[in-house]
């Protein structure tokens, strides 16, 4: 049995990666910041509950224990994240962009996603097929955002890209770091959910299906991709 943990999983994108892996057969645990909106999400579907912060220390090293009292883990998918957005729900542009607003979101997309592959790598490197599915966007792709004339181009917003075009940065480094482990970035694509006012062009069901699709690489798989469902992404 494969178990799986998803961040940030009690609702939109992580919430139906959630349901794709139940019916693929995975122990799932919803990883929610709330327990009651995590304990309501994983009784719906049969999954597994834990508490996890991705910006807090003690709440993740929790999170590490209670999973390693029901025996182990053997996927992670950092999917936790924020958008820095202002009055009127839009995006934060780089005129109105501060220090503290960029800290902020990058608490949660950049150094959440340490914190918590950091705090599951012992777990993981005891699993047999460990996998990483970093939640990265397309707007992280540099080729994508300087090239006139395209949607990503026209994006006005600083720290979400500058934040998941860490994400990828990171994934490439620890794919090389762990041979053994297969550390992928992928891009869900631009999907109706709370992240965006539900603005999004697909449904969380098409926007989870390359999740759900690394998440399920084997040993003998990619690693240290930037892919969305049709295939590779340009850095």
């Amino acid at each position: 049995m494969t178990t799986t943990l998803i961040t940030g999983a009690n609702k939109g994108l992580g919430f139906e990666t959630a349901r794709q892996l139940v019916a693929a057969g995975h122990t799932v645990y919803i990883g929610s910041r709330d327990a009651e909106r995590g304990r309501h999400a994983a009784e719906l579907l049969g999954a597994r509950t834990v508490v996890i912060d991705v910006t807090d220390d003690a709440s993740v090293a929790a999170a590490v224990k209670t999973i390693e009292a029901h025996g182990g883990l053997d996927v992670l998918v950092n999917n936790a994240g924020v958008e820095a957005r202002g009055e009127g729900n839009t995006v934060v542009g780089a005129a109105d962009l501060t220090a503290d607003m960029m800290r902020s979101l990058f608490e949660t997309n950049v150094f959440g996603v340490v914190r918590v592959t950091h705090a599951f790598l012992p777990l993981l490197r005891r699993s047999a097929a460990p996998v990483v599915v970093n939640v990265s966007s397309g707007l992280a792709s540099l080729t994508r955002l300087s090239a006139e004339g395209t949607p990503a181009y026209a994006y006005p917003g600083v720290a979400y890209p500058a934040s998941k075009t860490t994400v990828n940065m990171i994934t490439v480094q620890y794919a090389k770091a762990f041979p053994e482990m297969r550390i992928n970035a992928v891009e869900p694509g631009f999907t109706a959910t709370d992240l965006n006012g539900n603005t999004g062009t697909q449904t969380v069901e098409e926007g989870a299906e390359i999740i759900v699709r690394m998440a399920q690489v084997g040993p003998d798989g990619p690693t240290g991709g930037y892919v969305d469902a049709s295939g590779p992404l340009p850095w």
